[in-house]
């Protein structure tokens, strides 16, 4: 009996054990179970730390704005009255979540920043990968890259308005101009961080110079790359407010510049607000399929099974 008694307790460890492991983020789940997914995202540790950061940065910002409010903090609105605005059928200053112009301002920002980014990466990785390969290339062009990579995008804004047709084309050059040059940058540092070796074992396996560029080159560049185009994205966001703010007419540089004209300050924190929103999403997409090409890299770090 005593037997019996003690293996029932160790099966009763052993399921609790058991139900704790599968209840824990590490537990991994079908394919298709979204509630499950849901579950075990809403468990995930790095959730909880996320969660307690927003809390500590509203909270922090509903105290200086509605409890203890510093000289000029009473231009600042307290999140509550920004969220109940925004979330407003009628709002007070025109923008909310229920107003076409705010999505036509989203929208127009978008495809501004995706063609300048697109635009960037099509042309400043290829000339990376130029740079980082040829030696005449890199001569002969990295000095002007370098040259050219301080000037601040809102440098060229007059340049690009007097240079360019319409207003558009010169909105979309300088949001690229950042990206453009920040893609140029990591590709070049990814092929230049390709070890030697590398290259000589492909020249031992007889490999054209053509196949050494498709599978030594590239795939050896691509974490550089990756890292270059999240850095591209966020500053190709910055970049458009930029342009927006001196030469746009719609998006939400304009909204954040129209809504200080006019003293509508809500208008300018949810532009704000939107900005960093989409640029977070965009940025994780970009990681999102960075991790998916470079399966291997990920694995080889440790990062997967």
């Amino acid at each position: 009996m005593a037997v019996t008694n003690s293996s029932l307790g160790a099966a009763q460890v052993d399921g609790g054990y058991d139900a704790r492991l599968r209840a824990s983020p590490d537990w991994p789940v079908q394919a298709g179970d979204w509630r499950a997914r849901l579950r075990k995202a809403s468990r995930a540790q790095a959730l909880r730390y996320a969660l307690l950061g927003f809390g500590i940065f509203f909270g922090l910002w509903y105290l200086l704005t509605a409890v203890i409010v510093p000289p000029r903090f009473n231009y600042i609105p307290n999140p509550a009255l920004l969220f109940g605005q925004w979330i407003s059928e009628v709002p007070q200053y025109g923008i909310s979540v229920f107003i076409p112009e705010y999505y036509g301002h989203i929208w127009v920002s978008v495809l501004r920043v995706y063609t300048a980014f697109a635009i960037s990466v099509g042309v400043g990785a290829p000339l990376g990968i130029l740079l980082g390969w040829s030696r005449f290339g890199r001569n002969t062009l990295f000095p002007v890259v370098e040259m050219l990579r301080p000037i601040p995008p809102l440098a060229w804004v007059p340049l690009a308005v007097l240079a360019l047709p319409e207003t558009e084309m010169a909105v979309i050059f300088v949001t690229l101009l950042a990206s453009f040059f920040a893609t140029v940058l990591n590709t070049y540092l990814g092929v230049r961080s390709i070890p030697e070796t590398y290259f000589r074992a492909a020249a031992c396996l007889g490999y054209r110079r053509v196949d050494v560029l498709r599978r030594v080159v590239i795939p050896g560049a691509l974490p550089f790359i990756f890292t270059g185009l999240q850095i591209a994205m966020g500053v190709a966001w910055f970049s458009l407010v930029g342009g927006e703010l001196i030469a746009g007419r719609s998006g939400l540089g304009y909204l954040i510049l129209d809504g200080y004209t006019q003293l509508a300050l809500p208008n300018i924190f949810i532009g704000m607000i939107t900005l960093g929103v989409l640029g977070w999403a965009s940025s994780a997409l970009i990681r999102k399929v960075g991790e998916l090409m470079m399966a291997w890299h990920v694995k080889g770090q440790g990062g997967g099974a």
